[in-house]
């Protein structure tokens, strides 16, 4: 197949398209290095059938040749990352959806959106399954991410219906592993690059609240079942085994043999309480569940850590 892939420089846009390109398939990544980085894919510059454009999907965008399927990762992803840059998160989620998805029906391609977790809010049903339509504030702190990500999961589902578009939508939890930016902002990055560094592992509130950790390996191959599965609905996939952040806390300080203490800030507002995908869909439609588990996860990221960290 050939694949477009945006935000190919990304976290996950660099280790999906990997996984293509292993998978035998061609890649054409698209990305304007807004948040993603040119080494996560410089191992790939002798790679002959990747090909690499740097491009705004905010913008109309065109390929050139025939296209089997177009997948939308470009999107700053972490708190940090998507307030600092609001506006860009809101235009990548609403017209970068738009102008991806008419590049898919231009070319007769199958679309795939990576959604989010983050389209349930603060969630009052727990753990949170497909079916839930959540609790989120459409005016606060990280509207411009959670309401780009439901303005996009709408407009795919209406060229779905509408145009009869083949279409995937998968809702992403929490991910870590290696090529997360250590200023990322992200619990699993900052607790580590902390720990290492020496410094003091920031939690915020009692550290009390829980997420549920997936391992990069395990999403990628989700997602990539996934896209190669006939369901059109919004699917989980993540870890639904969940962590308190102190809990968090000690494995990396244990693993990293780091003396740093815990210094407790207060709870951002809107941070969720609790995120647990419920991924029964998962189970049951695409034979999917993680195998990475949180203590080998986070020991190969630590490694990984070591070497970009000083």
């Amino acid at each position: 197949m050939r694949l477009v892939i945006t935000g190919a420089a990304g976290f996950l846009g660099s280790h999906l398209t990997d996984r293509f390109l292993a998978d035998g398939h061609e890649v054409i990544g698209l990305d304007n290095f807004l948040t993603g980085r040119p080494e996560n894919i410089a191992h790939l510059a002798d790679e002959p059938r990747f090909r690499f454009v740097e491009a705004d999907v905010s913008e109309p965008v065109a390929v050139d040749g025939a296209v089997d399927g177009v997948l939308h990762f470009a999107s700053p992803a972490s708190p940090p990352d998507y307030q600092a840059h609001p506006v860009e998160t809101l235009k990548v989620g609403s017209a970068g959806t738009l102008h991806t998805l008419e590049l898919a029906r231009q070319h007769g391609a199958r679309y795939f959106l990576a959604s989010t977790s983050e389209v349930y809010g603060d969630p009052l049903v727990h753990p949170q399954p497909e079916s839930y339509w959540g609790n989120v504030s459409s005016t606060g702190p990280r509207s411009m991410y959670d309401e780009a990500k439901r303005f996009a999961e709408a407009a795919v589902m209406t060229y779905h219906r509408h145009h009869g578009l083949d279409t995937r939508i998968v809702r992403i939890f929490n991910t870590y592993g290696p090529r997360m930016r250590p200023e990322d902002g992200r619990v699993v990055s900052n607790f580590i690059v902390q720990a290492l560094q020496g410094r003091a592992l920031t939690v915020y509130g009692d550290g009390r609240q829980t997420r549920s950790f997936c391992y990069v390996s395990d999403l990628i191959d989700g997602i990539v079942r996934l896209f190669h599965s006939d369901r059109h609905e919004p699917t989980n996939i993540g870890n639904p085994v969940e962590f308190t952040m102190l809990e968090l806390a000690e494995r990396v300080l244990a693993l990293t043999g780091s003396p740093a203490a815990v210094e407790h800030r207060p709870l951002p507002e809107d941070d969720p309480k609790v995120r647990q995908p419920d991924i029964t869909i998962a189970r049951t439609v695409l034979g999917w569940e993680p195998a990475v588990p949180l203590a080998d996860g986070l020991a190969r990221t630590v490694e990984w850590f070591r070497g970009v960290v000083a």
